[in-house]
């Protein structure tokens, strides 16, 4: 899975609010600001951000955007499906023939290895919330390390 820049730059935009204390807001410029984004970029991902009902806004002079659930609650599935509409939408995404569209809608042997790839993305982001990578890099180590192993104990 390849991560476009709208989705890293949403999702820091969502980490921003995300380590922010109860009740506290940032505007589209602070945010824009702390994360080096144009202010034109990041008032577009915190519409759409907005529109799935990720983020609230309020206006005025101590308006701003907040996470509209507690980051624990979002999951990164969430995130990237607002990001990306385009996730998983057919196994031949990548597609770049010369037809219009794949040939090998049939048969296909390369079918099951990329749904299959697609399935352990979806699943490994729907287990990892936004309150889990609020810390340092160590501590988002430590704690996808821990989804990992739980995943495999289940498996097993």
């Amino acid at each position: 899975m390849k991560v476009s820049a709208q989705e890293e730059y949403g999702l820091r935009c969502l980490l921003q609010l995300a380590r922010l204390a109860p009740g506290e807001s940032l505007t589209l410029g602070q945010i824009a600001e702390r994360e080096g984004i144009s202010s034109a970029n990041t008032g577009k991902l915190m519409w759409l951000l907005n529109k799935a009902g990720l983020v609230t806004s309020t206006r005025g002079t101590k308006g701003g955007y907040m996470l509209a659930r507690l980051a624990a609650d979002i999951h990164l599935s969430e995130i990237i499906k607002v990001l990306d509409n385009s996730m998983l939408e057919g196994h031949c995404k990548s597609y770049t023939g010369l037809h219009e569209t794949c040939v090998h809608t049939d048969d296909c042997g390369i079918r099951p290895v990329i749904i299959s790839l697609h399935e352990i993305v979806q699943s490994a982001l729907e287990r990892i919330t936004l309150a889990q990578l609020t810390g340092t890099e160590q501590s988002a180590h430590q704690a996808l390390y821990q989804i990992h192993k739980n995943s495999l104990e289940v498996r097993g």
